[in-house]
């Protein structure tokens, strides 16, 4: 069956590829002559209809653009447009490198940071150019339609008016778009490509430039072979922070989620007083911004905290604990400990809310049919409770998971990452998305710190894919309906 689905998909998928092909050879073969023309020419088409307006907009972008990809206007000497695209490739680069003695700086001709920025930039343009072609033909397409079936074709104030009502959603949605294309595809398309350059901020300074070059991927080759500026640091780091973050991330996980599916089943069990009291002191560590809650943890469990004072002064300890490993000294085991307690307190509260809710939408009968079949409380709560709480939460339980292995304010408020190792920018309680930070805030080594980020985003967005497919919540969707 899930072969089948494939096969029917991919066939689907093609189909509309082929339509997509057919529908735009249609609209030239069948187009007028100012249809015909917008292929080339933004607007000719509706100038020719008489959609003024709608016409002198299309042509204006794309003068535009192509002003902008012929004329390359500069921006800090680096340029947009087809030497930005030429530029792309960090081969056409200038040293001039210089000492600034009023800031302390090197200065450089080329700056390798802004041409792969702006490069990126021009590609979103030319993108966004063949998609307003591709409009323009089709607006031109659509008022041949409209003549030929004796309609007016609709004037502008009529477009703006459908954009408002039957078309409303394409006006809200592109604000959005364009901001997650500003904000956060570029961004990320640009951090991506860092780790396939040698950007290091340490060498670039020290050698007086801004240059830095592609070097495929010798990044990824050096987390296995050790080579690079940070190449056996992360070949002798890599694995053991990855299955750090891995024990993290499971224990974690269950301990909130099957605590707060405790919590909630005794704070909801029959006959218990004061159920809005309890409820509302578990909700407290809610209320209070997470990081007061870590910081606040951390003094507590700190050398000279009220901990160690009280068991200093009671006599069971003759010296401080390093119970968060913020020392070399310390005990990682007992620093990974910790944190995982800790974490119970700031997540359980979380689980509790939510399976409160649904303890309240289980059926009745159920348990009714169980108690007069004989089941016991326990087996009741194996049979009953637990698969239906389960199925409902899968999703969240995934993204719970998904979360802990990017989990940088338990860690860094915590522990620090540590204890600390020597030599190394990696501790003993460092996830990789701690350690990403430390190596590019710290060290400046940006293109190592994206190779980390790569790797962290294709586990986390493999387990998530993997995971919710071969969940219930996914599989059997109508079970609990």
């Amino acid at each position: 069956m899930e072969a089948e689905n494939k096969k029917q998909i991919r066939n689907e998928g093609s189909g509309m590829l082929s339509r997509r092909f057919s529908a735009f050879w249609r609209r030239f073969r069948e187009g007028s002559p100012g249809t015909k023309l917008s292929h080339f020419i933004f607007g000719a088409g509706n100038l020719c209809h008489g959609q003024i307006i709608k016409g002198l907009l299309f042509l204006l972008f794309q003068l535009a653009v192509l002003g902008v990809m012929i004329f390359c206007p500069t921006i800090n000497k680096t340029p947009y447009g087809w030497k930005a695209l030429r530029n792309l490739s960090l081969k056409y680069l200038s040293e001039g490198g210089a000492f600034d003695p009023l800031t302390g700086q090197f200065t450089s001709g080329s700056d390798c940071k802004l041409m792969v920025l702006f490069g990126f930039v021009t590609i979103a343009l030319v993108v966004i150019y063949f998609l307003v072609w591709n409009a323009n033909i089709r607006s031109s397409f659509k008022a041949d339609q409209d003549r030929q079936a004796g309609r007016r074709p609709t004037s502008f104030k009529e477009d703006l008016k459908e954009l408002l009502d039957g078309r409303f959603h394409v006006t809200m949605l592109t604000p959005t778009c364009i901001a997650a294309t500003v904000f956060t595809i570029l961004p990320t398309i640009f951090m991506i490509s860092l780790a396939f350059t040698t950007y290091n901020t340490q060498d670039m300074n020290d050698a007086g430039t801004n240059l830095f070059h592609w070097n495929g991927l010798a990044n990824f080759a050096a987390v296995f072979t050790g080579e690079g500026s940070l190449g056996v640091e992360i070949k002798n780091r890599f694995l053991p922070v990855l299955g750090w973050t891995f024990i993290w991330a499971i224990f974690a996980t269950l301990s909130c989620y099957f605590g707060g599916i405790l919590l909630a089943l005794l704070i909801n069990k029959k006959g218990l007083k004061g159920k809005k009291l309890f409820r509302t002191i578990f909700i407290l560590t809610i209320a209070v911004p997470q990081f007061i809650s870590l910081l606040a943890v951390r003094n507590l469990l700190g050398e000279y905290g009220p901990v160690n004072s009280l068991l200093m002064n009671l006599g069971l300890i003759q010296e401080p604990v390093g119970f968060l490993g913020l020392h070399a000294s310390d005990s990682e085991n007992l620093a990974r400990l910790m944190v995982i307690l800790v974490n119970m307190w700031v997540g359980i509260p979380y689980t509790m809310l939510m399976t409160s809710g649904i303890l309240m939408n289980i059926p009745s009968d159920l348990y009714e049919a169980a108690r007069v079949d004989g089941a016991s409380p326990a087996k009741m709560f194996f049979k009953i409770t637990l698969p239906y709480v389960i199925f409902i939460t899968t999703p969240y339980l995934i993204s719970s998971f998904v979360g802990n292995i990017n989990s940088f304010n338990s860690i860094f408020l915590l522990t620090g990452g540590g204890p600390s190792y020597t030599g190394y920018q990696a501790g003993g309680t460092d996830l990789l998305v701690t350690w990403l930070y430390k190596v590019t805030i710290d060290q400046g080594s940006y293109n190592t710190g994206a190779v980390i980020g790569i790797f962290t985003f294709l586990i986390t967005a493999s387990i998530t894919l993997i995971s919710y497919r071969r969940s219930r919540a996914y599989n059997e969707e109508e079970t609990f309906q």
